[in-house]
């Protein structure tokens, strides 16, 4: 988004086979914050900020496994975007690892939302169309109570063109 370095926080869920992950309707519950590995994803964070260059993993969500790496460098500014459906869960260690954060709510219809995010899955075939669906009507029916949790936790909400805009440098008016 806007040039800057892109930390894709779905990149940090564990692996498929991995035991104990969370099942709701008798799949994983990749939504549950107990099917991605939070402080991977903060300390991946944490050297980016402090070295300027990390290894992330690549995670396939078609392969519900990790597929390989791929390093990420900072550019001049140090800014980095780190999104995803965790993104909230994120905000307080990274702040208490000593990160400045800067944390922006995408505000945009949920609808739009939901469909943008069917499309995409359905054009990578990340999982069988009737999966993505239902987690999409999942996470449809969850993103009020998510962003009411966001805004509590200080997210910012931008629409799109006032997020590019702060994160490219300029004003948000």
């Amino acid at each position: 988004m806007a040039g800057r370095p892109l930390v894709r926080l779905d990149d940090f869920y564990r692996d498929g086979d991995e035991p104990g992950l969370p099942h709701t309707l008798g799949i994983v519950d990749w939504d549950d914050p107990g099917s991605w590995h939070l402080e991977e994803a903060v300390d991946a964070l944490r050297t980016l900020c402090r070295t300027g260059t990390v290894t992330l993993p690549r995670y396939e969500i078609a392969a519900n496994a990790r597929v390989g790496s791929h390093v990420l460098t900072l550019t001049d500014d140090g800014c980095v975007v780190a999104e995803g459906v965790f993104a909230a869960d994120v905000l307080e260690p990274a702040r208490a690892a000593g990160m400045h954060v800067q944390p922006l709510w995408l505000n945009r219809p949920r609808t739009l939302t939901f469909l943008l995010r069917l499309l995409r899955d359905l054009r990578e075939r990340r999982k069988p169309p009737l999966v993505l669906l239902r987690r999409g009507l999942a996470l449809w029916r969850s993103e009020p109570a998510m962003r009411r949790r966001a805004l509590a936790l200080g997210f910012e909400p931008l629409g799109m063109r006032a997020a590019v805009r702060r994160l490219a440098g300029g004003s948000t008016g």
